[in-house]
């Protein structure tokens, strides 16, 4: 079944292996995908799905020195040349929306200051343009600002649609600004977005609101990491996990988004598995950061109904033509990952597809 179609939103995709959105740098300091970022995501347009990379929907939004951004001109032209070879290929591409929220530095936001749902620095230092420094204490989002940080959103979902996505991931997962509201370490506001699970689940309802009513739900996606303690997250009250992402999943499960994409240790758990029911469309899993995901563990989630497609990440990148190689048993490149983050070709569009002897 790992090789069967799918319907997701108006796409039939032709295998159910989605490749995950991976951070990989190669933008260079204004953010814009260049000729090595398209020829890395057309070696992949076999996969059923690709989500690109996490791309900044405004300046304050930018985590990473060579992240790539959806804001300026230039950008949404370099996104247009991305897409424009993924479809020439046969592929299709979500844009993944991600707002870092304090997971940054005003020497990679160009000065913007660090933005949160409360004043609460991630513990630990970052790469800047002038070297490691720590992470600052951000400022604490004000209510009348929500609306704004939301706007910049909707803006950046419509100009990745102009530049030709099919549709937009948000990202509510991972550490940054959508997962601190929902995460009650980072949101320890006193007004109506902080203190209960309903509250704390608010901004992030919004937002997939907001973008639902922009794009329509067949170009909208989720993903959402509960108990993914990263990046300082700390969700460790099961009680308090569950009745948060119940208060999430239940109040966007009515708008029909185009998929839910769990990233989870224990995708067949009882959490994930109650989130999917509640959710009750197009259902999507990674199991995370600590292991590779194999062929035959993907196999076996979509085979026992656990989920709709999988999400993999290091296959995908050391095999531009990972779904051949599941579906026909082939032998596998290895992922370097002294390569995953910088600049250059290597360990990035150097990956040979399988050639047969």
């Amino acid at each position: 079944m790992l090789f069967s179609p799918l319907s997701l939103g108006e796409l039939e995709l032709p295998n159910r292996l989605v490749m995950a959105p991976l951070t990989r740098v190669r933008a260079g300091k204004e953010g814009v995908p260049g000729p090595l970022v398209v020829e890395h995501y057309r070696q992949r347009a076999s996969l059923g799905l690709i989500v690109s990379e996490g791309t900044y929907p405004s300046p304050a939004g930018r985590s990473y020195q060579g992240q790539p951004g959806i804001v300026t001109p230039e950008q949404i032209a370099g996104w247009k040349n991305v897409t424009d070879a993924v479809h020439a290929e046969g592929g299709r591409m979500f844009a993944q929306i991600m707002h870092g929220g304090r997971v940054s530095h005003e020497d990679i936001t160009g000065g913007y200051r660090v933005v949160a749902p409360s004043a609460v620095a991630v513990e630990g230092e970052t790469r800047t343009y002038t070297g490691k420094q720590a992470y600052p204490v951000p400022h604490e989002l004000s209510t009348e600002e929500l609306p704004v940080v939301i706007q910049e959103i909707v803006t950046a979902s419509r100009n990745a649609i102009e530049a030709g996505f099919d549709g937009v991931e948000l990202h509510s997962a991972n550490g940054y600004l959508l997962h601190e509201f929902l995460a009650p370490n980072t949101n320890v506001r006193t007004d109506s977005y902080g203190g209960s699970p309903e509250n704390r689940a608010r901004f992030v309802i919004e937002t997939v609101n907001a973008v639902f009513e922009a794009l329509g739900a067949n170009r909208v996606g989720i993903r959402i990491s509960p108990e993914h303690n990263v990046q300082g997250i700390e969700e460790n009250d099961a009680v308090d996990v569950r009745a948060t992402y119940e208060v999430l999943v239940n109040s966007i499960a009515p708008l029909n988004l185009a998929y839910l994409s769990i990233l989870h240790d224990d995708p067949s758990g009882e959490l994930v598995q109650d989130l999917r029911a509640r959710f009750n469309g197009t259902f999507l899993v990674n199991t995370g950061f600590g292991l590779i995901t194999t062929r035959e563990e993907a196999a076996a989630l979509v085979a026992d109904g656990h989920a709709d497609a999988v999400v993999v990440g290091r296959p995908a990148i050391a095999n531009p033509d990972l779904a051949r190689r599941w579906r026909e048993g082939l032998p596998l490149n290895e992922p370097d990952q002294a390569t995953f983050y910088g600049e250059g070709a290597k360990g990035y569009t150097d990956y040979p597809v399988y050639q047969t002897a």
